[in-house]
């Protein structure tokens, strides 16, 4: 490959040869992108430039891209900008890129080949045409290096060793080696052995696949159906860093109502209105938490989406107002495949407006999902996302402020035109406009959550939407959250979800989560009393079954069960205020609520390839129990800092050192905790169902290390628009000598209201002063100060051991 000729063009940097070409810029600061397009020449009209690609990863406010200078030292062009470098072989097309400059920049990436096949001439109606492995890039996978992220995947939270594909596929249900899954996110997180981070993200929604050092150790290649890859390189040097300039280039999560994260209900079989009303009394009869009901495909008239049957639902207005009433929000399921019945007006306005995925050969592709026959909307493209959207004011009128987007790979169970398909979908060679499927396949799910939030904009400004996607493609966390899919009632499901969870986070998706008890199957009371317990942390918590499934509504096995999972629960709504400020925080930073611990112990190689913990922030790290009739555990500590145990938020342990592993007692109620040195975490009283985001009862649990401890509380209604008023406090101990002073700042628009506060204080060897406090008391290493109104400071005057 020689790439004999360049040009600087604007922030842009042409490099080309006979036959290939690549151009390399730097959208933001610390990310690089280097299209690469070999065989150009044979693929494209106006060789040697390119024609303008859109993507459905990218935000579409990005800013300007960063300026960049290039110049030539023998063989190789030097590119630099935004604080990288990118050394270029002409010759061999090689290529390196470094944070920094040449001579002291720290390798991020280097690749040796990247090649394509030329295209040929064979019938472009014939599904086989298609090259799976069409485009390929190697880059270079230092031994020890670990590769977190690509999105939904099974297996450790280390993918090293893995083959992955990217093509989303409805899995039913899925098991602990399924590849592909649902959601297809080519961006994964490089860790080194010094635990310095950087990223790859290939921006190709193409059918793609992923070696990672799995057939030769030393390579990570990515192999497309399409003609080009589109590679962008992010800097770290944290794993942090990297996700927080993915969340620059790819956009960041908006905040989700405050509801969404209380417990909910599900399942495929709540026929009708009052099967609903009885799983509300359910719950409220016996003091379980519950703030959102989803429905099933079961509400619709003969499964025609937005629809309701009347007859089980005769008057669904007033039954969302009835459960709004107790605390409880509605949130129906969206398929995407629209009945072709004449008469029905959504087909007839598809058709009308032509909307819809056609054949190769021009025709409107008819297949099967729930109603038969079913055709599907284009999503991919803008006028359709833009009608699709226009249909959710059926949700707003009823007063439905969330939905739950299924199906969405697209599934499609048989096609009426049959071609060649990759599973339960769509033909390779069905048309998306100009575009085959096999191209935008991955993002089909990305258009159809975007019109779902673009609806609930249009019809109910003054809301929150909240919107859950199967499936989704890199920028899905613009739109909607994911949840893994059909698992199992199963433990080895139960432990499987942490890295899932955990993976999916570190693919930009910060509010993922699975279904508790499992979907498919049939449960026990202790599998589900314990993955209550898992789902404690879980950015929102739903129990989901499957059609045909024995009862798993949380009373169904009786007690110690239903005990065990009313206290954890209780401890959910409890740690709501943290839960919370991490979901606003996931808004800022792009950090998840639920972190894998490798996010903030890099350089730990036990706590990076350690998935049956996490984290809750960076301070409360949970381990739950995941086999069946065990009672301890063993944890191990992140290195760095000590832990204390505080279970169950409740029962305050001894103080251990980090680096070290310990043994959790675990009998069926308790949920092992521990909190770490210099943190602070809110927590309130549990509650049936949440309100507000503005808690009149609130304690702070704090750890004082050495240096003090820091927390953060965030706070505003709840849920509306978001510049709706809002506050954010931090609490800030600091320590000089013996003494430890206490500060409370706020910063916001959000109106004052009467709030009672409570400290829990850990890591005071003895107190001989309070001041600034109502009332205090110490006893066994715990310091409880009940706090004044508007209170600003507090000073602590430690002792000795033993005073």
């Amino acid at each position: 490959m020689r790439l004999d000729h360049f040009a600087a063009e604007g922030s842009t940097v042409r490099v080309w040869g006979d036959t290939d070409v690549v151009l390399i810029s730097v959208p933001l600061p610390g990310v690089l992108r280097l299209r690469l397009a070999p065989e150009a020449r044979a693929g494209t009209y106006t060789f040697p430039k390119l024609p303008p690609k859109p993507s459905f990863a990218l935000r579409p406010d990005a800013a300007a891209p960063e300026a960049v200078q290039v110049r030539e030292a023998g063989a190789e062009l030097v590119i630099q900008g935004g604080g990288l470098t990118c050394l270029l072989n002409r010759e061999t097309g090689a290529w390196m890129v470094l944070d920094g400059d040449p001579q002291t920049g720290r390798v991020l990436a280097q690749a040796a080949l990247w090649s394509g096949e030329v295209p040929n001439a064979r019938d472009a109606l014939d599904a086989e045409v298609f090259d799976l492995q069409r485009t390929r890039l190697t880059l270079d996978a230092p031994h020890g290096s670990a590769y977190l992220g690509f999105g939904e995947r099974v297996g450790p939270i280390d993918k090293r060793g893995m083959h992955l594909t990217f093509w989303n596929t409805d899995c039913f249900p899925h098991h602990t080696d399924t590849d592909p899954l649902y959601v297809s996110v080519p961006f994964t997180t490089v860790v080194d052995t010094a635990g310095l981070a950087h990223g790859v993200f290939v921006d190709e929604p193409w059918r793609m696949e992923a070696d990672v050092a799995r057939r030769r150790p030393d390579a990570l290649t990515f192999a497309s159906a399409g003609p080009e890859l589109d590679v962008y390189v992010l800097a770290g040097p944290r794993p942090a860093d990297v996700l927080r300039r993915y969340a620059d280039l790819t956009g960041y999560a908006p905040l989700p109502p405050l509801w969404a994260l209380g417990a909910a209900q599900s399942r495929w079989g709540y026929k009708t209105a009052d099967e609903l009303r009885a799983i509300v009394a359910g719950y409220r009869e016996r003091d379980l938490p519950l703030d959102a009901l989803y429905v099933d495909i079961d509400y619709m008239d003969a499964y025609k989406v937005w629809t309701v049957d009347r007859h089980r639902f005769p008057d669904m207005k007033a039954l969302v107002g009835e459960m709004l009433e107790q605390g409880v929000h509605l949130v129906p399921i969206v398929d995407p495949g629209v009945k072709a019945e004449p008469g029905y007006d959504v087909y007839d306005e598809a058709l009308a407006g032509d909307h819809l995925v056609r054949t190769a050969r021009g025709d409107v592709l008819v297949g099967e999902v729930w109603p038969d026959p079913a055709v599907f909307p284009d999503f991919t493209r803008p006028e359709v996302v833009a009608w699709w959207g226009s249909r959710h004011k059926l949700f707003a009128e009823l007063g439905i402020s969330g939905q739950w987007n299924d199906m969405n790979e697209p599934a499609c169970f048989s096609l009426k035109q049959p071609r060649v398909t990759e599973g339960k979908t769509l033909p390779y060679d069905a048309r998306h406009g100009n575009r085959p499927h096999i191209e935008v396949h991955n993002a089909y799910a990305n258009g159809m959550s975007e019109a779902s939030r673009a609806g609930y904009t249009q019809f109910s400004p003054h809301l929150r939407p909240w919107i859950l996607t199967r499936a989704g493609y890199a920028g899905i966390q613009r739109h909607a959250t994911v949840w893994t899919g059909d698992n199992t009632a199963t433990w080895s499901h139960l432990a499987l979800s942490l890295p899932m969870i955990g993976g999916l986070g570190l693919s930009g998706i910060p509010y993922a989560a699975a279904d508790v008890a499992g979907f498919a199957g049939d449960t026990t009371g202790e599998l589900m009393a314990r993955w209550y317990q898992v789902a404690v942390g879980y950015p929102f918590l739903r129990n989901h079954a499957a059609s045909g499934t024995a009862d798993q509504e949380p009373w169904r096995f009786g007690e110690p069960f239903l005990n065990a999972i009313r206290t954890a629960l209780h401890l959910r709504m409890q740690l709501l205020p943290h839960l919370y400020t991490l979901a606003h925080e996931a808004t800022r930073s792009a950090l998840p609520v639920m972190r894998p611990l490798v996010l903030h112990h890099a350089a730990d190689p036990d706590a990076l390839r350690e998935d049956t913990q996490y984290l809750l922030g960076e301070g409360l790290l949970v381990a739950p129990v995941l086999r069946a009739a065990h009672t301890r555990r063993l944890v191990y500590l992140p290195a760095g800092s000590e832990w204390a145990e505080v279970f169950n938020l409740a029962e305050f342990g001894p103080v251990h050192a980090g680096g070290t592993y310990t043994v959790a007692d675990a009998p069926l109620t308790v949920l092992p905790l521990y909190l770490k040195a210099g943190h602070a975490v809110p927590y309130t009283d549990a509650a049936p169902h949440t309100t507000a985001a503005q808690w009149p009862r609130l304690s702070w649990l704090a750890f004082a290390g050495a240096d003090g401890f820091v927390g953060q509380l965030y706070e505003d209604a709840g849920s509306g628009p978001a510049d709706a008023p809002s506050r954010l406090t931090r609490i800030v101990g600091e320590r000089e000598g013996q003494s430890l002073t206490i500060r409370r700042e706020s910063r916001g628009d959000l109106q004052g209201f009467e709030q009672r506060e409570t400290l829990h204080l850990i890591g005071l060897k003895s107190v001989q002063s309070v001041q600034g406090a109502a009332s205090h008391n110490y006893a066994d290493g715990l310091l409880r100060l009940s706090l004044p109104a508007a209170w600003t400071e507090i000073r602590i005057e430690e002792g000795e051991s033993g005073e």
